[in-house]
């Protein structure tokens, strides 16, 4: 079973627990996911199986889309409802919307984050989330990230006996965004503390919601026929990806990892199907289309 299944992740679990009810549902080795999910989101988790895991960077590559909730008013060490709270800012009035708004448009483009403590970022060979729980701190580093958008979805809600004001919003992220840190953020542009309350996972990798296999009702006699049902194509990965029909000729040129001429191809990169079964990923060197990716579940060199 060689393709990208879209797997609802239920709140409790980790991705890592995910991929291991897979394998056991579908005796398995070769089961990997396309991005971590904190135990506390729920929503879409692509999942890879056999040949398909080379394709798991392209997976996480295409971008997702969060529905979530945003607490003002207070923060929180894991910067979710899961840590201690460490800081708090009593609300008297509640801001407008107009004003929530224009703090989450100065969150879109090109930013810069810095990964919060409580993640799994690897500084120095150790997770980040080992020095917190351990009391150390360390310099984090920060990355570059695209927010394609960050939206209020309803209008806000002030609670005066709490002090707090919560707001619901949409975000549109490449690869590599924490939410949290954007709800996060959000307040910091308010001037106030903040946390993210909710957060659900929409989209991924081309999947949405409505696309996804739950696991939990499943068992080793069922799982088989629902994954059979839900697979995707291994180049479902690769939206953009021109394919080529190969020849037996050229077949064989292919699975022994040679190169290919394609001199009529007008892109850099090409998809190359067998019997209708995707195979390698090719890319332009020189004269001629050299292997890049191979997806041979049982021949040459993309054996395993």
């Amino acid at each position: 079973m060689d393709g990208i299944l879209p797997v609802y992740k239920p709140t409790g679990m980790t991705s890592a627990d995910v991929v291991s009810k897979l394998r056991y549902l579908l005796q398995m080795k070769k089961v990997g996911h396309s991005g971590t999910l904190d135990p506390s989101v729920d929503g879409v988790l692509p999942i890879a199986l056999g040949a398909a895991t080379k394709a798991v960077p392209a997976l996480m590559a295409l971008g997702k889309t969060y529905t979530g909730k945003a607490t003002l008013g207070f923060a929180t060490e894991t910067e979710d409802l899961e840590g201690a709270e460490v800081s708090r800012v009593t609300l008297t009035a509640p801001f407008t919307d107009a004003q929530i708004d224009a703090a989450l448009l100065t969150l879109t483009g090109e930013i810069t984050q810095t990964p919060p403590m409580y993640s799994a970022v690897k500084v120095n060979g150790r997770k980040l989330y080992q020095y917190a729980r351990n009391g150390e701190t360390v310099e984090r580093p920060t990355r570059q990230v695209h927010v394609y958008e960050f939206k209020r979805t309803a209008p806000s809600t002030f609670d005066a006996a709490r002090g707090t004001q919560d707001f619901t919003f949409e975000a549109k992220v490449s690869k590599g965004t924490y939410i949290r840190t954007l709800a996060v953020d959000a307040g910091r542009a308010l001037k106030v503390p903040a946390v993210m309350a909710q957060l659900t996972r929409i989209q991924s990798g081309g999947f949405r919601l409505s696309d996804t296999l739950d696991l939990r009702q499943l068992t080793r006699d069922t799982a088989p026929a629902a994954a059979a049902a839900h697979l995707r194509p291994i180049e479902f990965a690769f939206p953009d990806l021109p394919l080529m029909a190969l020849s037996a000729s050229q077949w064989d040129a292919v699975k022994n990892g040679r190169g290919l001429p394609l001199s009529t191809a007008a892109t850099d990169e090409i998809g190359l199907t067998y019997q209708g079964v995707f195979k390698a990923l090719y890319r332009k060197e020189a004269a001629e289309f050299r292997p890049a990716m191979m997806f041979l579940a049982n021949a040459g060199i993309g054996q395993g």
